[in-house]
């Protein structure tokens, strides 16, 4: 079982990156999908959640408004729309899927609460 994101890389303040998790192994659509970020010398954060159905999202207040959730399960995919990005975005960038497998998002944002994860993408954002 494996998560792949991609879609990272460097871009200038104010400007816009969409991120994919597509998974190997499984069928994204029994699973909410989370994005977490984390940079050198932090905690990872939770960024985003969507739900299996995709009817229910959340967002982390430092992103809301420029971010958005969605997937697209025909496609095995969950994106994440990033703009009007700014320097403190910049972070290694990972979705993973929640230890219950409910189809809902953890009303924590504690990355303990998930399992399997990607090995990440970095996202720049610098001028």
């Amino acid at each position: 079982v494996q998560l792949v994101e991609s879609g990272g890389g460097l871009v200038q303040p104010g400007g816009s990156l969409r991120l994919s998790c597509t998974p190997s192994g499984f069928p994204l659509n029994l699973y909410a999908i989370a994005w977490f970020r984390q940079t050198s010398g932090k905690e990872r954060e939770e960024v985003s959640c969507i739900t299996r159905s995709g009817g229910t999202t959340k967002y982390a207040d430092s992103v809301k408004g420029r971010f958005t959730i969605s997937r697209d399960n025909a496609k095995n995919t969950v994106y994440l729309q990033m703009n009007s990005l700014k320097p403190d975005d910049t972070a290694v960038y990972f979705c993973a899927t929640p230890k219950i497998r409910d189809g809902e998002c953890p009303k924590t944002s504690d990355k303990d609460d998930y399992d399997y994860w990607g090995q990440g993408t970095q996202v720049t954002v610098s001028s």
